[in-house]
Parts: C-alpha cells; sequence; structure tokens
C-alpha cells in the first residue's frame, strides 16, 4: 500500500462523493496522507491500513435512538469494544443503536462500511450529533475514510477539530468509552 500527498491526480472511476471530499479538505488547506485499498472488511486488511498511513483508524458507528430522532456518529479506538449502556447515560439517550443503511445515505451520503467524520460536509441540516471518544482526542492524527471505503485518508486531529468541524459548523462531544469486559 503506498502512501500519498493528498488528492489522486486521476479521479476516473472515483466516486464524486470520494471527490467532492478532497474539494472540501483542499478548500480548507487541511493537509492529509492517502493510501487506496482494497474495501477494508476484515481485521487484517484494517491492520494494513493503519500500518500503512502510521495511524490507528477510528471504528465509526452511525447509532440512532429508537424513535430514529435523533441520529449520533460516534469516533472511537478501532481496538475498543462498545457498549450501548456505557454511551447511552453520558448522552441522556437510551436504547441506542445501528441506524439503517437509508439513514447513513440521507444524513451523511455514505454506504455502510465507509462511515467517517468526512460525511459530515453532508449534513446540511445538521441532524447528526458528534460523539469522539477522549482516546481519539488525544492522538495527533486521525485516520478516516474520503466517505468511500476503498480509501483512507490520515489528518492531523487539531485541523478536524479547529478547520474541519467548524467548516462543516458542527460540534463534538467528548465522551469516555472504558471499552473493556
Amino acid at each position: 500500500m503506498e502512501l500519498y500527498n493528498g488528492r489522486p491526480e486521476n479521479t476516473e472511476g472515483r466516486l464524486p462523493r470520494e471527490i467532492r471530499t478532497y474539494d472540501f479538505l483542499d478548500g480548507l488547506g487541511i493537509e492529509y496522507k492517502r493510501t487506496d485499498h482494497e474495501p477494508a472488511n476484515n481485521m487484517e486488511t484494517c491492520n494494513k491500513i493503519d500500518a500503512a498511513l502510521g495511524v490507528l483508524i477510528c471504528k465509526n458507528l452511525f447509532l440512532c435512538n429508537r424513535q430514529k430522532t435523533k441520529f449520533y456518529l460516534l469516533m472511537m479506538p478501532g481496538d475498543k469494544k462498545f457498549k450501548t449502556k456505557e454511551l447511552s447515560g453520558q448522552i441522556n439517550s437510551a436504547r441506542l443503536s445501528f441506524a439503517d443503511a437509508e439513514s447513513m445515505m440521507a444524513y451523511l451520503d455514505i454506504e455502510p462500511g465507509a462511515v467517517s467524520i468526512m460525511g459530515l460536509m453532508n449534513d446540511k441540516d445538521h441532524a447528526v450529533q458528534l460523539l469522539i471518544d477522549e482516546e481519539v482526542l488525544e492522538g495527533e492524527y486521525i485516520g478516516c475514510h474520503p466517505c468511500v471505503c476503498t480509501s483512507s485518508l490520515k489528518i492531523k486531529t487539531a485541523d478536524i477539530i479547529e478547520k474541519y468541524l467548524p467548516a462543516t459548523r458542527h460540534e463534538y462531544m467528548a465522551v469516555h468509552l472504558a471499552g473493556e469486559d
């Protein structure tokens, strides 16, 4: 897996949502490293991507309440276990579950397997609340997909917090997930 600076030179065959991600980041002057790969559908592939980028890629979960009136994007370290009860108490939302693919597409313009903080640029109505585990905020870099599961990016955490999120008009809530059994 090769590591590249910025967007691909040739965008032929790439989805418009991926190109919009690069346009958005470039427009904000955010530098990023990129690697292209097969869809990351197992831990072995994820570990290779992490090694190529030199960063732990976040686990991104798209969640909703039982009534499907509140939606959340949770960023957490990939090696932590997710427990709904642990998160529910912190955000005052009982009965959290995984949101369906239709909601994911409607709010973030992302398909399952490619969930990423980059999708917030597509949430024009600010319907999705961003939740970030404290451990992710402590890292110098964040690894994420550019709205597709065949590429991954390495971006400075400070650029995400100080440039990207304000440009999308989203705020985040820090959460603490123990992730232990």
